[in-house]
């Protein structure tokens, strides 16, 4: 019988779908320096982005046969070691996009109308300052007709787009691969739209851009450090909801700080799960703890489709 260890989790239906197909799955979180002992009772093991599958750890398991990550980015697993091995490696990159492009939005939404900053305020001044802090949070912006740069233009990037070109924005998208030169927007009523977007190289993005958003895989350098924001249009709005260590944190709060960003949304950090005290206290900048693919509707989707990928892999 083929044994498979969650160890990150993995949605009930997934689940359901394994066990219906003859699999025993174990949902127990086993911590990492006891997973190379643990992992010779199984066939294969899933992941989020909590458990790391390092070259030690493969080499330490020869029985397991699949690695699996319920979701897009596979920086925690050391891919192309575990092939050289034998080992599959699978991944779900579709099912978490939309959850992903709406959290871009919100951080956008909350950016553009000082959210972030009046919920923390309120509960402590909305009593005796009330007319005060209206007058602070009075200038907010719309986003129909602005410009929003995306960088990286895969499943996720495209999402976003999605989202931006249906609230009536520009979109700027820059790839190293290809871009296509419009969108396809699904409405209501079975009615389908084709948008255009313009391919723009990442000097258009950083000097035009009203908005930017971050869709890009784990980088060795930042994307956007001190040199690009000294590039940016002064008040432009940041969003990374893709990986840390692409935004280099210490000039990002530089830039904030002298208005040349107007204000930041992070759902990733360089030191997760104790991300910087400047960010997690910074007056223009909304947080969220990575949870870019934590809806209902997207961890649904990832069981779904990792349950099938695993399953074909197997029946093979």
């Amino acid at each position: 019988m083929i044994r498979i260890l969650a160890n990150d989790g993995i949605d009930a239906v997934g689940k359901q779908l394994l066990e219906a197909a003859g699999f025993t799955v174990d949902t127990q979180n086993i911590p990492q320096d006891q997973l190379p002992e643990a992992l010779k009772n199984y066939d294969a093991i899933t992941v989020r982005s909590a458990t790391k599958v390092r070259k030690d750890l493969i080499d330490a398991v020869p029985n397991l046969k699949l690695i699996g990550r319920g979701g897009v980015g596979m920086d925690n697993i050391d891919v192309e070691y575990a092939k050289s091995k034998g080992l599959a490696v699978v991944n779900t990159p579709a099912a978490s996009s939309p959850s992903v492009g709406e959290l871009v939005f919100a951080h956008l939404f909350t950016g553009i109308r000082f959210l972030h900053d009046s919920n923390r305020k309120m509960p402590v001044e909305g009593g005796t300052k009330f007319n005060d802090l209206k007058k602070a949070y009075a200038k907010g912006i719309e986003l129909k007709g602005k410009k929003i740069g995306i960088i990286g233009f895969g499943r996720i990037g495209r999402e976003t787009a999605k989202i931006a070109l249906g609230l009536g924005m520009e979109v700027l998208a820059f790839d190293l691969y290809d871009v296509p030169a419009e969108l396809e927007l699904n409405l209501t009523g079975g009615i389908n739209v084709k948008v255009p977007v313009t391919k723009a190289s990442l000097e258009q993005v950083l000097t035009e851009s009203d908005f930017i958003s971050l869709h890009i895989p784990f980088t060795e350098k930042p994307v956007l450090g001190a040199e690009e924001f000294a590039k940016v249009k002064k008040g432009v709005g940041i969003v990374n909801c893709s990986r840390g260590g692409t935004i280099d944190e210490p000039a990002l709060i530089e830039a904030l700080n002298s208005g040349q960003v107007a204000f930041a949304g992070l759902d990733v950090f360089d030191n997760e799960p104790t991300p910087l005290q400047d960010i997690l206290t910074h007056p223009k900048i909304s947080l969220t703890p990575h949870i870019g693919a934590a809806t209902n509707e997207a961890q649904e989707r990832i069981g779904v489709e990792l349950a099938n990928l695993i399953i074909d892999f197997f029946k093979k």
